[in-house]
């Protein structure tokens, strides 16, 4: 990925209703190479999600350039190269739907039906996902199951980007020292690119090959 002075603002209106240019992301640069780990810190409101969000090209940038340097036709696809684990997994899993067939849809979209079975598992062992989970609904899981069940849909079209928000909030330190070793382990097998906001520098130092800080809407160090 390679990005070079990228802006994005919105407009909004003021207390006495006129409109004016709210800037999100302010000159943002940086580049971060294939199957490395970045992460992204910084208080709340400084930028990393509407980031987050715009690397994953669910907002369009204002300007500047975005480049992804992707292999293989993603056009003829029905996913995108670049995913996004969202904060509240709670969320994003279909309550009411068991987690066998949520995962073989996601296969099948990427794959077909070849190597079902084997896929699905390689997949639900890497997130330690244990089978007798496979069939409880999204709504039957805890939090932590909730969020290896949601990366695990992710990792069932294999991105060439992972992009995670606030993976390590409201975690204590055992659950957190599970998961790093879990994404370590994720980007090693599957040779994914990552990256991984947090305002825990910490966590961060231990997971990523480089950090960028974020404060009002700028990188301030890298």
């Amino acid at each position: 990925i390679e990005v070079n002075n990228l802006f994005y603002s919105v407009q909004v209106k003021n207390s006495v209703g006129s409109p004016f240019e709210k800037v999100i992301l302010d000159d943002i640069s940086f580049t971060l190479q294939k199957e490395n780990v970045l992460g992204i810190a910084g208080e709340s409101g400084s930028g990393k999600t509407t980031l987050a969000k715009v690397l994953a090209q669910i907002l369009q940038p204002t300007s500047g350039m975005l480049s992804l340097n992707i292999s293989g036709d993603w056009e003829s696809r029905k996913t995108k190269p670049v995913q996004i684990l969202f904060q509240n997994t709670g969320e994003i899993l279909n309550p009411i739907r068991n987690i066998n067939d949520i995962i073989d849809e996601a296969i099948k979209i990427r794959f077909g039906k070849q190597e079902l079975e084997s896929k699905k598992r390689k997949i639900l062992d890497s997130v330690n996902l244990i089978e007798k989970l496979w069939q409880r609904k999204g709504f039957e899981l805890s939090g932590g199951e909730q969020q290896r069940a949601a990366l695990a849909r992710i990792l069932s079209v294999q991105p060439e980007v992972l992009i995670l928000d606030e993976p390590f909030s409201a975690q204590d330190p055992i659950s957190q020292l599970n998961l790093l070793e879990l994404l370590r382990s994720i980007n090693k097998e599957y040779k994914i690119t990552m990256i991984c906001v947090s305002h825990n520098l910490k966590v961060l130092r231990s997971l990523c090959n480089d950090v960028i800080v974020m404060y009002k809407c700028k990188i301030v160090e890298k």
